[in-house]
């Protein structure tokens, strides 16, 4: 038994139906005499239902997962170069798309038949933000093997940045070289403006497609749901019909066992009635034979 297959399987599946499995597994392992597995695969943790549905974005829509792990590296790297404007302009473009792939994931979860409620759309929020800010948290995302919402501080508030922003007061009168802040070489500085631009603008697009594709989804939904009901509703009415034509045959049924036995009730009057009539003319042709003869 291989722990990393069974660990993929196990975090496919919807977290109601992880714990059964799991321990199927292991005293499936335990059976085998691999005491080391079965240790491995009971240690493994049930997902919470939001650290799931965003374990799902990850496993079905593995392209988009690939782009949103590549704009997380680079901003992690435009933190530790960016001035506070350029961080809140860089922060507005993740708002957006954190929040266009929260409502595809919690599309997708419901696909699945899994309710997403306010409070787990949150954590599903939080936990994509953490995916952006923090390397081992969108490590395991992308091997949609998230266990829970990080604890950890899910904002980019955990990444060091190289320089700090620029003060609005005035700096001491003296400082020593050895005291002053750390400072980033212009070019690099503006390489790496340049790079979070271009990722913010890669951003702002893959948020309009997401967009685009969540209205299609939505449409698509929409119109299935409509034959659904139609479908519904026929399925109704032919049921009903075909209660109403059985109940038909039933009665049809009697009344044929009724008409059947009315005719041999008739049948066997009938049979008795000539036989009375037959034996009363032979009564009669002996009584008008002439005495003597």
């Amino acid at each position: 038994m291989d722990v990393e297959e069974v660990a993929d399987e196990l975090y496919g599946l919807k977290p109601t139906e992880f714990v059964a499995a799991r321990d199927a597994y292991a005293a499936e392992a335990r059976k085998a005499g691999d005491k080391d597995v079965a240790k491995a695969v009971s240690a493994l943790r049930r997902p919470t239902v939001a650290a799931w549905v965003a374990n799902l974005l990850a496993r079905r829509r593995p392209e988009e997962a690939r782009r949103f792990l590549e704009i997380g590296e680079t901003l992690r790297e435009a933190h530790r170069m960016l001035d506070a404007e350029q961080l809140r302009a860089a922060s507005l473009q993740r708002n957006q798309l954190v929040g266009a792939l929260t409502r595809t994931a919690a599309d997708l979860a419901r696909d699945e038949g899994q309710t997403v409620g306010d409070t787990v759309l949150h954590e599903i929020d939080q936990t994509l933000r953490g995916v952006l800010a923090d390397p081992e948290v969108a490590g395991t995302w992308a091997r949609g093997r998230l266990v829970k919402v990080p604890e950890a501080a899910v904002d980019f508030t955990a990444v060091a940045p190289t320089t700090s922003p620029a003060r609005r007061t005035p700096p001491p009168a003296r400082r020593t070289p050895a005291a002053a802040a750390p400072s980033v070489p212009v070019p690099k500085r503006n390489r790496a403006l340049e790079r979070a631009r271009a990722q913010a603008e890669a951003a702002e697009g893959e948020v309009r497609r997401l967009e685009q594709e969540l209205d299609q989804a939505r449409a698509g939904r929409q119109e299935a749901e409509a034959q659904e009901t139609a479908a519904t509703d026929r399925l109704a009415t032919l049921e009903q019909e075909l209660t109403q034509a059985r109940r038909a045959a039933n009665e049809a049924k009697a009344a044929t066992a009724g008409a059947r036995k009315a005719v041999k009730t008739a049948e066997t009057t009938l049979a008795k009635a000539r036989a009375a009539a037959e034996s009363a003319a032979r009564e009669a042709r002996t009584l008008e034979k002439p005495q003597g003869a």
